[in-house]
């Protein structure tokens, strides 16, 4: 991979507004990834997973197997919403994004994953709406833990919101907070 094509590359992706910079999801990068390397490899592969923390490490590979990079991530079990139901998910994702940064692929301000630009050491700015992968998560959530969809309505309407796919990245937490209240009672 020549230098300029990562940078043609780079400049295609489309990039999410988080605390004024500029941040990469990691389904872009895999666009990005696919584009340089059409017959590239992402392989994952569960480290650890013991007493609800998982280590997953993720290596990408160019057509001929050899390791273009390497990317670890860590979750536990139930820390968040989201890891309630799909800890083991979230992990193997920010392990492959953290492998792509590395790799220089979406990487223009930082190699971190989503959740932790979410984390509260950042603030999220953006308007836009959360992404594919934040909305099945919560899906999956509120069907594992049986929110009646009259529910569901409910808090989204409170937020001004008519379906999950309309949540803003900077109301998400809030909403979040409001399906953990209805799961905790």
């Amino acid at each position: 991979m020549e230098f300029e094509e990562l940078r043609k590359v780079n400049k295609k992706l489309k990039k999410t507004v988080i605390k004024g910079k500029e941040y990469v999801e990691v389904n872009q990068r895999i666009l990005g990834f696919r584009e340089l390397f059409p017959n590239g490899m992402i392989e994952t592969e569960v480290v650890e997973s013991e007493q609800g923390v998982v280590i997953i490490k993720a290596i990408v590979k160019d057509c001929e197997g050899k390791v273009l990079a390497t990317g670890h991530a860590q979750e536990k079990e139930n820390s968040s919403f989201i890891n309630k139901a799909s800890y083991i998910e979230n992990c193997e994702t920010s392990a492959v994004g953290r492998a792509l940064g590395i790799l220089g692929i979406g990487a223009d301000t930082s190699v971190r994953s989503f959740d932790e630009m979410e984390s509260k050491e950042f603030q999220v700015t953006s308007n836009s709406t959360i992404n594919e992968m934040k909305q099945d998560a919560l899906k999956l959530s509120i069907e594992n833990n049986g929110i009646l969809d009259s529910k569901v309505k409910e808090i989204l309407d409170k937020f001004g919101f008519e379906r999950i796919s309309d949540i803003t990245l900077k109301e998400y937490p809030n909403v979040i907070e409001a399906f953990q209240k209805v799961i905790n009672k």
